[in-house]
């Protein structure tokens, strides 16, 4: 596995690439959105986005043809707020990577998850599948969600509530038939460490969409 550190300001965030050994000359992409203890500036600070996601499990072995990408959100400023940072910034990684573009995925956790959601409701064609995790976005514009969605809730989160992922839930069901959720019985916040595994990484890197 490589790893690239860009910590300075020639991309539009700092972000950290793990990229495994047998990418080919179009890898997908996965962009996964960090949570609001792991802001920074880049530099030392930019080791935070290190701390939950799938880099945790990923290897040469079950992580093939594509690139982990983690940016880091500014320490003043929150995803959400970011979203058309989000759509540049990932242009520039599949200019950069040569990606495939019917191949791109989302996925973040709590203020990650809140950013992947509304960066999909704005963005809904660029992506192959995403996984927000205790996050939330629009319910009242859900119906541009066509793509495969596995979303994933703590029921005891007392930070971010259960009903801001549910009644992304609710309004999906009618409109969405990719839909998959998981609603965890007496867990709280840290529902990433339950959402972040294996099966969800295969899930999401079994997912592409037709060509544009």
């Amino acid at each position: 596995m490589r790893i690239i550190r860009q910590a300075d300001c020639e991309s539009i965030f700092p972000y950290i690439a793990y990229i495994p050994e047998n990418c080919s000359d179009h890898p997908a992409l996965l962009i996964q959105l960090h949570g609001a203890g792991e802001r920074g500036n880049g530099g030392e600070d930019l080791d935070k986005v290190l701390v939950h996601g799938f880099q945790k499990i990923v290897d040469d072995d079950n992580f093939r043809d594509c690139i982990l990408l983690m940016p880091q959100c500014p320490t003043d400023s929150f995803w959400v707020a970011r979203i058309e940072s989000i759509r540049k910034f990932i242009d520039e990684m599949i200019l950069k990577f040569s990606a495939d573009t019917t191949r791109i995925y989302m996925c973040g956790l709590s203020m990650g998850g809140f950013g992947t959601w509304y960066t999909a409701q704005a963005y809904p064609c660029l992506f192959a599948a995403i996984a927000p995790c205790c996050g939330g976005g629009m319910p009242w514009n859900a119906g541009v969600l066509t793509m495969p969605i596995w979303a994933f809730h703590g029921l005891c989160d007392t930070v971010v509530l259960p009903s801001c992922t549910m009644d992304m839930i609710d309004k999906l069901k009618d409109t969405n038939p990719h839909l998959k959720y998981d609603l965890y019985e007496g867990v709280g916040h840290d529902s990433w460490n339950m959402a972040f595994t294996l099966p969800t990484l295969n899930w999401l890197l079994s997912q592409q969409k037709s060509a544009q």
